[in-house]
């Protein structure tokens, strides 16, 4: 409250205005500052919403009851496409507030058990204009066995027309399919391909397991491309994770080792043409013409890292076995810290997405057989980064 006083010659003016001094004193005084307990959120529940100054809540939970959402693409009318492992391509078109209606697209080709299925999904950059985007899908043919392809369609009126292989044999298994695709700032198709259970294979340069290819638009081998083959670099176990950090830099994640020798789990910079290293190289092992990763998991911790994205000097991923988000924070090309946040709240964390509205976007990947669903898995969980 403010006071105006008039200042009066006598003790009676002296005295109001002292009063009106120590009483606005008073008002202004700061308040003791609280700070709440730490508290660990059992998996079900959501973090309570952030303080009033953040108009975006921490969390929002999108979608719900999914079949192992895999990945995530967000169309010009500001609905959205996920892939479900299973072979669903699941249309989210958003209704009133936070809620989504759900239509099954049905997929041309059936997709075989395991870890492969309907993987990777990606818009064409031009996507409002020519409606096309890409599908990384597991095959599974009765003469060539289970392989791996990378399809285009026309996606029109929730139908997908026009298909087109842009790369087919690439090596598929159980386990081990990659599956991840973006396109990089030089406007081409990057691909991450695993090693199909043949860890052999990531060195051999006459193989696509392994490795990270890149295409044109078109399914055409780029006049640059290191090998004057599909290949861009080799040497990868499982890699699942592709971003560009703003200096235009490529970063990778990467599964390590399976089994009782889990862990060495990797974030790599990517560069065009090299090495890095599987399987001989793991962990900090270095070797003459072989990259090791800019940062590993270790031997005793799994992270089973599964996505990646850019934002704001950091690169966000979803830890399966982990069962986390994890935020590699960059200093250029080396990372300075390793954040982790949500740490066993949503269980298994498969891929993380950057919104058109600045919000991470992550699935999750609880009945996958790994974890331990709750009713409503799967879930889209829409996170506000500012919050973290």
């Amino acid at each position: 409250m403010a006071y105006k006083t008039k200042i009066i010659i006598g003790i009676a003016g002296i005295v109001i205005v002292a009063a009106a001094l120590w009483m606005t004193s008073r008002s202004n005084a700061p308040e003791a500052t609280v700070t709440p307990a730490v508290t660990t959120t059992p998996r079900t529940t959501l973090p309570v919403a952030p303080s009033p100054t953040v108009s975006v809540p921490a969390v929002s939970v999108i979608a719900s009851n999914l079949n192992i959402p895999w990945d995530i693409a967000f169309l010009p009318d500001n609905s959205l496409l996920v892939t479900e492992r299973g072979g669903n391509l699941v249309h989210l078109k958003k209704e009133v507030g936070d809620v989504y209606s759900k239509t099954i697209i049905k997929l041309p080709h059936p997709v075989p058990r395991g870890e492969g299925g309907l993987l990777g999904l990606v818009l064409h950059p031009r996507f409002a204009e020519n409606r096309q985007l890409y599908l990384y899908m597991t095959t599974q043919e009765s003469s060539a066995g289970t392989k791996n392809t990378v399809f285009r369609y026309s996606f029109v009126n929730n139908e997908l027309t026009d298909e087109k292989i842009i790369i087919k044999d690439i090596p598929g298994a159980l386990y081990h399919d990659g599956g991840r695709m973006e396109f990089g700032p030089d406007g081409l198709l990057y691909i991450t391909t695993g090693d199909a259970q043949s860890p052999a294979i990531a060195q051999d340069l006459k193989s696509l397991g392994g490795k990270i290819l890149r295409l044109t638009a078109d399914g055409g081998i780029p006049s640059d491309n290191p090998f004057g083959t599909a290949v861009y670099s080799y040497g990868h176990r499982n890699p699942q994770g592709l971003a560009w950090d703003d200096a235009g830099r490529l970063w990778e994640t990467e599964h390590g080792r399976s089994g009782v020798t889990s862990g060495m789990d990797e974030l790599n910079l990517i560069e065009k043409g090299k090495n890095y290293g599987w399987p001989t190289l793991e962990g900090d092992k270095t070797q003459a013409g072989m990259v090791a990763p800019a940062l590993h998991s270790g031997a005793r911790d799994t992270w089973a890292p599964a996505s990646a994205v850019f934002h704001d000097g950091s690169i966000y991923f979803g830890g399966l076995k982990g069962e986390a988000l994890y935020e590699a924070v960059l200093n250029r090309e080396q990372v300075v810290e390793l954040r982790t946040h949500f740490k066993d709240v949503y269980g298994r964390i498969r891929t993380v997405r950057l919104g058109p509205d600045g919000m991470l976007y992550l699935t999750t990947s609880n009945r996958d057989g790994r974890g331990n669903s709750s009713p409503d898995d799967d879930r889209i969980i829409r996170i506000n980064p500012k919050t973290l």
